[in-house]
């Protein structure tokens, strides 16, 4: 099973997952050709993508979504909400590749299955992502908004897990937004912090995860070496080491992060 980020951030969102036999994406917020290029760094062409699965309608998760789909005919699968929310940005697509995804439910292509996990955030039916191949699972939370029981179960024993961490309190709080931009991230269906991730990640570690990609931060209101130091000490303090066994690395905003295979 192999993992890929292609881009993680408030500009755009796209991530691999694939198997010798099956290769989906997980949203699709970059250009076509951005997202074309981070795939071609990874030896696969756009032809060979059998789905891609949309986690909520804004823009940073579906800018490409239109446009790949119809250059290599794709399949698009988000939950129904989601598709009447964004059918309208994403242009004309073929009936044959508009497909509906449930929360809890699994979605199978080929050997990888896919569950989908509500997550709160401000979106009309937003999900995190389950990805199972063999023994293996993925998962994908960003876009959280707070942590609910739901995210903590859907992500333990994950051996690969991207988590948001999108923001330093402190950097949000003194930084340049307007108020009410603020508001929204730090609310109840925002974004989660560097603290928030951390915590999370402590509560909720299994000896079976391998990897911790951090992503989803905020251009402004972060920096990848301060969300990484923050997690890393609030992991430590719980007597969770990182390096051997388990590895933690950032996913980067404007280029394919590290590859990785379980």
């Amino acid at each position: 099973m192999e993992f890929c980020t292609i881009g993680s951030g408030s500009s755009g969102n796209s991530i691999y997952v694939g198997t010798k036999h099956t290769r989906i994406l997980i949203d699709a917020g970059l250009s076509g050709k951005r997202i074309t290029q981070g795939l071609a760094e990874l030896g696969i062409s756009g032809e060979q993508i059998d789905a891609l699965f949309i986690t909520h309608e804004h823009k940073d998760h579906i800018k490409g979504a239109g446009i790949f789909s119809r250059r290599f005919d794709v399949p698009i699968y988000a939950t129904m909400q989601t598709w009447e929310a964004m059918k309208n940005d994403l242009g004309k697509i073929a009936p044959h590749n508009q497909c509906f995804v449930y929360e809890d439910e699994n979605c199978v292509i080929n050997d990888i299955c896919v569950r989908p996990f509500a997550i709160p955030h401000d979106a009309v039916q937003p999900v995190g992502y389950n990805i199972f191949a063999g023994q293996n699972k993925v998962s994908i939370a960003t876009d959280l908004g707070h942590v609910t029981d739901t995210i903590r179960e859907s992500i333990t024993d994950s051996d690969i897990l991207l988590l948001e961490a999108n923001h330093d309190e402190q950097m949000l709080k003194n930084g340049s937004y307007p108020w009410h931009l603020k508001q929204r991230i730090l609310g109840e269906n925002g974004h989660i912090s560097n603290h928030t991730a951390g915590n999370l990640l402590a509560e909720i570690m299994s000896g079976k995860m391998k990897y911790i990609f951090l992503g989803h931060l905020s251009e402004e209101n972060n920096h990848p070496h301060l969300a990484y130091e923050t997690v890393a000490e609030i992991l430590q303090n719980s007597k969770i080491q990182l390096g051997g066994a388990l590895k933690m690395d950032m996913a980067a905003r404007f280029s394919n992060g590290a590859k990785v295979t379980i």
